[in-house]
């Protein structure tokens, strides 16, 4: 008999503590640059959780406040002499985790409790506690690489979560789907030789990191063919990320069998996010949350982990996060996003030709290589 029951949700105040500096879009500060709040900033999740509050969405979820990682879970993805200046510069006045990575007196901590939330969400959904879960994570972890962080993030939350279950025996074949507007290369390093876990990023193309995230990286040794990258041109909106998912991320995930989906979980591909270049509203969002439950359902019981990335606009990624929660949670509550229909009629929103042309391409060479 199951003992599944519903969906979860993880947060914790901690990880609101989180203060990267007056940074402003930056990576970091400058001469000329008036100091102003990082554009990764704990209002945006924070204002998730509030929203969820409201609308009463929260009081069908199974709220859970999970410890922080230890760091013996951490050193399953990060080496040593990393974490060991993370609290070297936690000790002293903060400092940068490695490219675009500031932090300050208390981020580790937060940190620390940010990867316990996926830690706990995915042990949650692989022993059957829970159907599914969100993991309110910040800071990010979807950048972070073994010896350094990159792009506002510390620690590696999925790949520590990940690497986690699958030592304990808690799960085995793992697909991990990123759709932040950024690529996903915390991911793709941790797990570019590992053939159990396929990890696929439908990202900005060029956008960030500038030196990763190209289509012809699809793993290595018997990681070959288990690392698929879709670098979608930018301007893309609503069709082209329908088109990609419906011709080459759900087939691909499901070919693969995998026991388990984590998606990480940005909301930067959103037509008002100030650091991304894409088209999305908060129903795009909620479709693809559906189509990988739906996915879910029949390739893995139904276990599925979304963990937060990266979302910058403070008003508009609430909105979206609600509207995957709750079709994460198969809810009827309904908050309404009144720049949807808005965002959806602008020009350019269904598929391109350009943009099937590419798509069509990466289709056939992905799967003419995997046979």
């Amino acid at each position: 008999m199951s003992t599944a029951k519903g969906s979860g949700f993880f947060w914790h105040e901690r990880c609101f503590w989180h203060d990267p500096g007056a940074i402003g879009v930056f990576s970091a500060p400058g001469e000329f640059l008036q100091p102003q709040p990082a554009s990764e900033s704990a209002e945006s999740k924070r204002r998730l959780k509030n929203l969820l509050e409201v609308s009463g969405l929260i009081d069908e979820l199974e709220v859970r406040k999970p410890p922080p990682a230890s760091r013996e879970d951490l050193e399953r993805f990060h080496t040593p002499r990393y974490l060991d200046r993370l609290e070297a510069g936690d000790r002293a006045r903060g400092g940068n985790g490695g490219d675009c990575a500031p932090y300050t007196p208390g981020s580790l901590a937060a940190a620390r409790q940010s990867a316990g939330l996926a830690i706990a969400a995915v042990e949650a959904v692989a022993i059957g506690e829970l159907d599914n879960a969100y993991a309110l994570c910040r800071p990010p972890g979807h950048h972070a690489e073994a010896d350094r962080g990159r792009g506002f993030c510390l620690l590696g939350n999925i790949p520590v979560a990940v690497m986690r279950a699958r030592a304990l025996g808690q799960v085995g074949r793992v697909a991990i789907l990123d759709w932040d507007v950024h690529h996903g290369n915390g991911q793709q390093a941790a797990f570019y030789a590992e053939p159990d876990v396929l990890t696929v990023s439908l990202h900005q193309a060029g956008n960030y990191p500038l030196d990763t995230g190209f289509f012809e990286e699809q793993g290595e040794g018997a990681g070959r063919g288990a690392n698929l990258n879709l670098p979608l041109p930018p301007g893309c909106g609503i069709g082209a990320y329908d088109y990609a998912m419906s011709e080459l991320v759900v087939p691909t995930i499901e070919a693969f069998a995998p026991q388990m989906i984590v998606v990480a979980c940005g909301y930067d591909a959103g037509a008002k996010d100030p650091l991304g270049k894409m088209l999305l509203n908060s129903q795009a969002f909620a479709r693809m949350t559906t189509e990988i439950r739906s996915l879910a359902g029949r390739a893995c019981d139904g276990r599925l982990v979304l963990v937060h990335e990266g979302g910058y606009s403070e008003g508009y990624a609430p909105l979206c996060g609600h509207a995957v929660i709750e079709a994460l949670a198969d809810s009827r509550t309904r908050v309404a996003d009144p720049q949807n229909d808005e965002i959806a009629a602008w020009a350019y929103q269904a598929l391109q030709p350009h943009q099937r042309a590419l798509i069509d391409g990466w289709r056939n060479d992905f799967t003419r290589n995997a046979r």
